[in-house]
C-alpha cells in the first residue's frame, strides 16, 4: 500500500476515535490529526511554518468574515421578513411549504457556512410548517436538511473561496477571476435546485399533501411592505461580483489597469461581507438600538457556533499545508491516474469518496486536502477544471452531514420534528442517491452552467 494511503488512513482514524468514540468535537479530531501527522511524517521541526501558513491564509478570513455576517443576520432576525415574502408566494401552493424550506434554507446555509447550523436555524420554522400543511414529519426533516446542506455549494459560501483557491494554485491569479467562479456555482446550483424541487414535488403527488390554510399566509403586498430591505440583501451581497464579472476587462481594466482590475477582484470578497453587514444593521436600527455593545453582544452569542468552525477550518488547512509539503494529495492524483480510469469512471469514483468523507470530515476540510488531488486528476481525464472546481463543494461540502450513518445535519432535523430513526434514514438514502447522480452527470460535463463552460 502507498505511504500516502497509509497516511490518509490514519488520518481518518484518528478522527473517528476522537470524534464518535471519544465524542469529542470534530476540531478537536483534526488538531489531533494535524499532530498524529506530524509525529509519523518527521515533520515536528516544520510544524511551526504550516501553522504561520494556515494563519495567514487570507481564505480562511474570509470564510470567518462571512460566518461572522450569518451571526449578524440571525442575531438581528433582518431574514425573517425574506421568509414572510416567500410565504407569501408560496404559501397557497401544493407543498408550498416544502418549496419555502428549499429557498429560504439554501439562502441561509449560503450565508452560514454550516449546515448543522442551518438546519437548526431555520428548521424551527420550516419543519413545523411543513408538518402542519400534512407533510410526513421524515419527509419534512430531509427536506430541511438536503436544503440546508445545499448552501454549502451556493455564494457566498466559505467552501466556495476555498475551492476558486484550488483554482489559483494550479493554475494562477490571473488564469479565473473569482467573480467568474461565482458565476458558475449560481450555474451549477441552479439545476440542484431544480432537482430537489423536482424531488418536493413528486413527494407532494404521493402523500398528496395540501395547501396552508388561507389564513395562515400573508399576503404579498404586506408582505413586501415589511420586508423589501431585507430582500435588498441578496442584492447587496451578489451586486459587487455581478458588476466585476460583466464589466473587468471593458471597464475596470480601462480605468484601474490589469493590475487594478484583478486587485479590485481580490478585494471583492473582503468588503463585501462588511458591507453585507452594516446593511443589516442599517435597515434593522429602528427595531434595535445598534451600537458598539450591541454588536458585540451579538458576536458574543454567536461566539459558539463561529469559533469551533473556524478552529475546524484552521486545524484543516494546516493538515492541508502538511500533505501539501509531503504531496500527499499529488502522489495520491499521480496513483488514481497511474490505474487508467476514464473520465466516466472517475465522474462515478470520486463523489462516491468524498461522500463516505462526509461522514467524517468537514467539506471545507475535504476541499482543503483533496482539492487539488480530484481537480488535477479529472483534469487530466479531459475534465474542464473549472468545473470540477466548481464541483467541489457540491461533492464535499453539500455532502457533509447528509449522509448516514453519521449524518449529523439528519440528526438534527430529527431533532426538530421528533421523526424516527428508521423512516427518516431511508428517506434520506434517497435524497442522497439523486444528489450523488447529478453530480456523476455534472462532472461528465453534459450539463450547461450559464454558458461558462
Amino acid at each position: 500500500m502507498p505511504v500516502e494511503f497509509l497516511y490518509l488512513i490514519v488520518l481518518l482514524v484518528t478522527i473517528c476515535v476522537f470524534f464518535i468514540v471519544l465524542k469529542r468535537p470534530i476540531y478537536e479530531g483534526m488538531l489531533a490529526g494535524f499532530i498524529v501527522m506530524l509525529t509519523i511524517t518527521g515533520q515536528w521541526g516544520n510544524a511551526w511554518k504550516y501553522v504561520y501558513q494556515a494563519s495567514t491564509n487570507t481564505l480562511f478570513y474570509a470564510i470567518v468574515a462571512f460566518m461572522v455576517v450569518a451571526q449578524i443576520f440571525t442575531g438581528t432576525r433582518v431574514i425573517d421578513a425574506c421568509v414572510e415574502v416567500v410565504l407569501s408566494l408560496f404559501g397557497k401552493i401544493r407543498g408550498g411549504t416544502g418549496y419555502v424550506a428549499l429557498l429560504v434554507s439554501s439562502f441561509m446555509g449560503a450565508l452560514s457556512g454550516s449546515a448543522a447550523g442551518n438546519v437548526a436555524a431555520t428548521g424551527v420554522f420550516t419543519i413545523p410548517s411543513m408538518i402542519r400543511s400534512g407533510f410526513p414529519d421524515y419527509l419534512a426533516s430531509n427536506i430541511c436538511m438536503a436544503s440546508s446542506t445545499m448552501g454549502n455549494m451556493i455564494p457566498p459560501s466559505g467552501i466556495i473561496v476555498a475551492s476558486f483557491g484550488i483554482l489559483t494554485t494550479l493554475y494562477g491569479e490571473d488564469a479565473y477571476s473569482m467573480s467568474q467562479f461565482w458565476l458558475l456555482m449560481w450555474g451549477i446550483s441552479l439545476w440542484f435546485i431544480i432537482q430537489r424541487a423536482v424531488t418536493i414535488f413528486v413527494f407532494c403527488k404521493y402523500h398528496k399533501i395540501n395547501a396552508l390554510p388561507a389564513s395562515e399566509v400573508p399576503r404579498f403586498g404586506d408582505a413586501m411592505r415589511r420586508g423589501w430591505r431585507s430582500m435588498m440583501i441578496p442584492v447587496v451581497i451578489l451586486l459587487p461580483f455581478m458588476l466585476d464579472a460583466m464589466f473587468k476587462e471593458t471597464f475596470f481594466t480601462s480605468r484601474l489597469t490589469a493590475a487594478g482590475a484583478s486587485a479590485m477582484s481580490s478585494c471583492v470578497l473582503l468588503f463585501t461581507p462588511g458591507i453585507a453587514a452594516v446593511y443589516a444593521l442599517f435597515i434593522i436600527r429602528k427595531d434595535m438600538k445598534v451600537g458598539p455593545k450591541e454588536i458585540a453582544k451579538l458576536l458574543t452569542k454567536g461566539t459558539k457556533s463561529i469559533v469551533p468552525v473556524s478552529a475546524t477550518i484552521f486545524f484543516a488547512y494546516c493538515i492541508s499545508n502538511l500533505f501539501e509539503a509531503l504531496k500527499v494529495g499529488e502522489n495520491i492524483g499521480t496513483l488514481i491516474s497511474s490505474w487508467g480510469f476514464g473520465l466516466v469512471a472517475l465522474a462515478v469514483i470520486l463523489p462516491l469518496f468524498t461522500a463516505i468523507l462526509g461522514m467524517i470530515l468537514p467539506g471545507s476540510s475535504q476541499v482543503a486536502i483533496f482539492g487539488t488531488a480530484i481537480v488535477s486528476v479529472m483534469a487530466q481525464a479531459g475534465a474542464n477544471p473549472f468545473l470540477v472546481a466548481g464541483m467541489l463543494p457540491v461533492i464535499c461540502g453539500a455532502m457533509e452531514g447528509m449522509t448516514p450513518p453519521l449524518a449529523l445535519c439528519m440528526y438534527t432535523a430529527m431533532g426538530i420534528s421528533g421523526a424516527g430513526m428508521k423512516e427518516t434514514t431511508r428517506n434520506c438514502l434517497i435524497w442522497c442517491v439523486l444528489h450523488y447522480l447529478l453530480s456523476v452527470v455534472f462532472l461528465i460535463g453534459v450539463i450547461p452552467t450559464l454558458g461558462l463552460v
